[in-house]
């Protein structure tokens, strides 16, 4: 049994990128970083089979004049003759993934076809029709090991739980399993990382020279902020790793010597966070660590921000969001705009170099621009970010705002591009939007 697993490229769609000044340009994400996480986990979950990786993130880092995607997964196809075939999805990325199913199919109409990753948990209905034989929703490296071993013993693929199976009539849901799958817990999978020897290279924050990699310490998320899909994936339930887990998986990633915490929040217990950066200390553990750090945490527990930066916590990922009150309460932030300037004074006293993200509402004026310039200018941090509000799908503010949509085209929900009528012109948004990236203190790019 041959496994071709997939992750598609990314969204060309930057609208900030092409309207900003030329001078913001060089500041401005172009791509995000790192190693398929979810595929090689599958991929370590899977080992008794002949499983190949296809990163295409990493092969047009690597080659940027490597074929198109549809040619570059049909060339896959023709060398590897895979049995199944699995591509990950988000959002922005949908479009890409379906062609490149598409290309599956027409090469081999045989072959299993299965969509997973966050844009099939929280939108299953939108592959109805497409060319997934089988999505599956969720955390799912178990259910696609079950999915394997039915394949490879020709039994029915609807006696699989968990997952929805393409049909005449649409999806077929094949009803809820007898236990629930833990994979921060007893269902951890360690992800083969083997797999993506090609690609290290391409796997580099910012202008570091050493390569990164992906780890979760947990899933989930206990806050629930109106613009994130990511706690609505797991219901508002968080899903914490065991310390031990996550030394063990540290100390077989040698080759790679900054690690990106993949949680999406990384610090909600603080207890078990410092308990792992003692055992990194006694371990002997060196490392650049990234993780994400909400601002209230930081201005809450100054303690453990300067216990982590002495073990290796280098960079943080913030999200600021926005400087007014209201429009925090908005999107549910449950945190005050005040304590900002209290966590970037934290993680400067320790050496922390900051990243602090703010959402761009598409009814932003030329005021409420000056105003946000202002602010940044007078907090500054080392790295900035300034994204536009996006209603993501899967998230409740899609269920507020979906009616005010212009633009469907899932692959420019990236956060680039504005999918709601602007209150300026479309062009001057953007270039309002770029010029705010130059408003920071360092000179790289992460």
């Amino acid at each position: 049994m041959k496994l071709l697993l997939i992750n598609p490229p990314r969204s060309p769609h930057n609208g900030i990128l092409e309207f900003a000044p030329e001078q913001a340009r060089h500041f401005i994400h172009k791509k995000l970083i790192g190693p398929p996480l979810g595929l090689i986990t599958l991929a370590a979950a899977c080992r008794e089979y002949e499983v190949h990786v296809l990163d295409m993130k990493g092969e047009y880092d690597l080659n940027p004049a490597a074929p198109a995607p549809a040619a570059l997964a049909a060339a896959h196809m023709e060398q590897i003759r895979p049995d199944v075939v699995g591509v990950t999805f988000i959002a922005s990325e949908f479009p890409a993934g379906m062609d490149i199913l598409r290309t599956v199919k027409r090469i081999e109409p045989g072959v299993l076809t299965v969509a997973g990753g966050l844009h099939a948990t929280v939108c299953p209905a939108d592959f109805a029709g497409g060319a997934a034989d089988i999505v599956v929703p969720g955390q799912g490296a178990g259910t696609f090991v079950e999915i394997i071993h039915a394949r490879a013993k020709r039994t029915p693929l609807d006696a699989v739980p968990e997952i929805f199976i393409k049909s005449d009539d649409g999806l077929k849901f094949t009803g809820n399993a007898d236990r629930s799958w833990e994979p921060a817990g007893r269902d951890f999978v360690f992800p083969d990382r083997s797999h993506l020897k090609r690609w290290i290279s391409t796997y580099r924050a910012g202008g570091s020279p050493d390569t990164s990699t992906y780890l979760f310490t947990s899933l989930g998320c206990p806050y629930r902020c109106t613009f994130c899909s990511i706690w609505n994936q797991f219901g508002g339930r968080f899903h914490q790793r065991d310390v031990e887990s996550v030394i063990r998986e540290l100390q077989m990633i040698d080759e790679y010597p900054v690690v990106r915490f993949a949680d999406a929040n990384t610090i909600v217990n603080e207890a078990f966070m410092s308990r792992l950066f003692d055992r990194i200390r006694e371990e002997g553990i060196r490392k650049t660590f990234i993780m994400d750090v909400r601002f209230d945490t930081a201005a809450r527990f100054p303690a453990l921000i300067e216990k982590l930066a002495r073990n290796g916590l280098k960079v943080v990922i913030c999200g600021f969001e926005s400087f007014r009150e209201e429009e925090l309460r908005r999107y549910r932030k449950e945190a005050q705009a005040g304590l900002i300037e209290k966590a970037i004074s934290v993680f400067h006293a320790n050496g922390i170099m900051v990243r602090g993200n703010y959402v761009i509402p598409a009814d932003y004026t030329k005021d409420d621009f000056a105003a946000m310039a202002d602010y940044a200018g007078s907090h500054r941090v080392v790295y900035a970010g300034y994204t536009i509000l996006t209603p993501m799908p899967g998230s409740p503010l899609y269920d507020e705002m979906k009616d005010r949509i212009v633009d469907t085209d899932l692959a420019k929900y990236n956060f680039f591009n504005s999918v709601m009528k602007t209150a300026l012109p479309i062009e001057q948004f953007y270039e309002n939007v770029g010029r705010l990236w130059l408003i920071k203190e360092g000179t790289d790019v992460i």
